[in-house]
């Protein structure tokens, strides 16, 4: 028996396509995010835990700042510093461990490791978009930072050196990097 070598470029194209929609995961953020698509702040521990369906987990720093992080079943982590009151004034998202997971519905339409700095570039350049190549004291060493303030907000994006999104940060003021 022989096969037409459409019939194999076909059945290895839908292979393809398959392993990579089955392999995306999605968030649900619902009314944590507005009809634009961006995080809403301030929230709180017990609403973004309720919404995500997963418990938070609280921590200190050496500085005794507490922190709160919720892992959810997408692998997609979040994590924030408390303010006043324990609420939540800023957000942080990525995955954890540079796992290969994709997760999608984010803030801003983005998809962790699928959206690419271009796109990014490219979609954000209305708000006056900067991007940055990272050193090698970097977590994502030979990747990009791309920041933007929409609103009150900035947006700090990280791109690994494949230029795909690792971690997205919305914050009120842009965080000073020698504080990391």
């Amino acid at each position: 028996m022989q096969i037409k070598p459409l019939t194999l470029i076909l059945v290895v194209v839908f292979q393809l396509i398959s392993v990579t929609a089955f392999s995306q995961k999605r968030v649900e953020l619902k009314t944590l995010v507005n009809k634009e698509s961006e995080f809403v702040l301030p929230q709180t521990v017990e609403k973004i835990t309720t919404i995500l369906n997963t418990d938070a987990s609280y921590y200190e720093n050496a500085n005794g700042e507490r922190y709160a992080r919720w892992l959810t079943k997408s692998g997609l982590e979040l994590y924030t510093a408390l303010g006043k009151n324990d609420s939540v004034d800023e957000i942080f998202f990525d995955i954890p461990d540079d796992k290969p997971v994709v997760v999608a519905g984010l803030p801003y339409g983005l998809t962790l490791n699928k959206t690419t700095l271009q796109e990014s570039k490219t979609k954000f350049a209305k708000y006056g978009a900067k991007d940055q190549k990272l050193g090698m004291d970097s977590e994502f060493e030979g990747g990009s930072k791309l920041i933007f303030k929409k609103g009150k907000h900035y947006a700090t994006l990280l791109f690994d050196s494949k230029n795909l999104l690792k971690s997205v940060g919305i914050t009120k003021e842009l965080i000073d990097p020698a504080a990391n």
